[in-house]
């Protein structure tokens, strides 16, 4: 993101009447690179028996401003929908969904041997980070965003450090350099839980530095073809055409689907374990200090506070959701242009919803 188009863009981008419409063109809008999704046949996503929703969800979908929802039971689709005036061809913003990518080819690539572990300090392989308050942070700590460094996450606070990355991007600015300008630390790193995007990005360095390659190109090799998904995804990248892998990704609903019903799976995809069962268990069950009665936290994923176990989400503002029930195998992908997303009792009624269809699906 950089120039004045791009900062004019920003500043309109959740205006009301062209929200819904930014949310699934933003390649139109912001410099992007595209992930070439292989040369292989799409992967089937097999109907199965409709699944009726009920006014209580209708409703639900209205107000939340859902522009875009899918079921799937068992790896078979039991309903899918488009709403307002958006179609299943568009690229779907992912907003912070794109979190729970970034973690998953982390496992990938510890497999392969290209990150060797969890636990040593993020400098070993982003020596950039060296006088930074993250040289020391591991990226174990990373995933579980309990690296300390302070970064206030308040979208809707003009004056919050989100609200000012925002800003430096529009203006041409980069995001590693952004995150190298954060120099205060609230807390040890893997002390407590605190949401923190930059992490995430730290994370992308990360990943960056112990392979030589760009996070595009590793998710294109590792975890994208392999999906074999429909369209080419894409990544939102800064001026410097650096991935924006705290938020950033394009896909089409049915894509989304095809990633979260791989990780249903514990990873498998059309024969092949894309991603190793065990991190697939591992990322996906509460493991970062989150405070008592709060959210579950994970690697990159959310868990609520009162499920049982199995049941948990990739989440994005505005009402982006990849919903899990793995003891029923049910998924639902949900996309949003609720600009009322922080308001109390937002996600407790999407999460109503979701627990609803995978009850009666």
């Amino acid at each position: 993101m950089g120039g004045g188009r791009c900062a004019a863009e920003i500043e309109r981008l959740f205006d009301p009447d062209r929200i819904v419409g930014n949310f699934s063109s933003m390649a139109r809008l912001f410099p992007v690179r595209i992930m070439p999704r292989g040369a292989g046949p799409v992967s089937p996503l097999p109907a199965g028996p409709a699944l009726p929703l009920p006014q209580g969800v209708e409703r639900w979908t209205g107000a939340q401003a859902v522009t875009s929802l899918l079921v799937l039971k068992d790896g078979k689709v039991l309903h899918e929908s488009y709403r307002l005036g958006s179609r299943a061809a568009d690229l779907r913003m992912s907003w912070s969904v794109a979190k729970s990518f970034l973690s998953t080819l982390a496992g990938i690539l510890i497999h392969a041997g290209a990150l060797d572990g969890l636990d040593n300090r993020a400098a070993r392989y982003a020596p950039v980070l060296d006088g930074t308050p993250y040289a020391e942070v591991t990226p174990r700590q990373l995933l579980l965003m309990t690296s300390g460094v302070r970064f206030g996450e308040e979208y809707l606070d003009p004056a919050s450090d989100v609200r000012r990355m925002a800003r430096h991007l529009g203006a041409g600015g980069g995001m590693d350099d952004f995150a190298l300008s954060l120099s205060v630390r609230d807390r040890a790193p893997g002390a407590t839980f605190a949401y923190n995007s930059i992490d995430t990005h730290v994370l992308g360095l990360v990943l960056r530095g112990a392979t030589g390659k760009d996070i595009p190109e590793l998710m294109a090799e590792y975890l994208i073809a392999p999906l074999a998904l429909e369209a080419n995804p894409a990544y939102v990248t800064d001026a410097c055409g650096t991935a924006f892998v705290l938020g950033g990704m394009l896909l089409r609903t049915r894509d989304y689907a095809r990633f979260g019903q791989m990780i249903l799976q514990g990873g498998a995809w059309q024969g092949r374990q894309v991603v190793p069962e065990a991190w697939v268990a591992e990322a996906t069950v509460a493991s970062a200090p989150t405070a008592p009665g709060e959210m579950g936290y994970g690697y990159q994923w959310w868990m609520p506070a009162d499920g049982g176990p199995g049941e948990f989400l990739a989440c994005g503002i505005y009402g982006q959701y990849i919903y899990f029930d793995r003891p029923r195998q049910v998924l639902v992908v949900a996309t949003s242009a609720n600009r009322r997303f922080s308001e109390e009792g937002v996600f407790d009624q999407a999460l109503e919803s979701f627990r609803w269809i995978a009850r009666v699906a």
